[in-house]
């Protein structure tokens, strides 16, 4: 088993794992849980500096730090899997939290206020107004409507011609309202026809090139050529 951890820190930190030197603090370690709750889901190994060095763990401590965050500070609650690893007379407490489908996961922010978190890289950022969006359609299981009017075309257009647009940019690009940009934005997320990736700046957009090609000659050259 020590290989395995060896292995992991050996990838360094990135979507999917993450470093602590140590858990000391609940509501802290709420957030890494909802955002990898709400992202591809993770893991968490304790007892290892970011430098991917080994400090080891010198108690339960942490399994309880972990168990009162995962299931008091976090919301709804979220199931986890702590696995104790000893690792060159080290203890590592490697702890597996897989996605969930009733996102969005809630966490206190620094203020208190519960925000949904998720993993970007390496890093936990708060999701935004477009992804809490799509969750909550996704939770309540509402279809998605596309009308292929002139506005889903501009947004098509500009998404194409500028992969990884973020949202911002993408506001002064088209020639529409926010509340329709957000709408048919949703929808594209929700059909597959756009992709959505998190950014400590703000959600990115990207085309599903054969969702993409599919839809546009389908309902829009279709029509340019009546």
């Amino acid at each position: 088993m020590s290989k395995h951890i060896l292995d992991l820190i050996q990838q360094g930190e990135h979507q999917e794992l993450d470093f602590k030197f140590q858990v000391n603090d609940a509501k802290k370690i709420a957030r890494s849980v909802s955002a990898f709750s709400n992202a591809d889901g993770g893991r968490l190994l304790i007892g290892v500096k970011d430098n991917g060095r080994i400090s080891g763990i010198r108690s339960e401590e942490e399994y309880y730090m972990m168990e009162t965050a995962a299931s008091l500070f976090c919301k709804p609650p979220v199931e986890f899997e702590a696995i104790h690893h000893r690792i060159e007379g080290k203890q590592v407490l490697e702890v597996v939290i897989l996605p969930q489908e009733n996102r969005p996961i809630l966490a206190p922010d620094p203020d208190g206020n519960y925000k949904a978190y998720v993993r970007s890289d390496d890093e936990n950022i708060v999701a935004d107004d477009i992804l809490l969006s799509v969750w909550k359609m996704e939770r309540d299981k509402k279809g998605a409507f596309i009308r292929y009017s002139e506005a889903e075309k501009q947004i098509l257009d500009a998404i194409s011609e500028m992969p990884g647009v973020f949202l911002e940019e993408l506001k002064f690009h088209v020639d529409l309202k926010y509340s329709v940009l957000r709408k048919v934005l949703i929808n594209f997320v929700l059909t597959g026809i756009i992709k959505l990736t998190v950014h400590p700046d703000g959600s990115r957009f990207w085309v599903n090139e054969t969702s993409f090609k599919e839809e546009y000659d389908n309902n829009f050259n279709r029509k340019n050529t009546k």
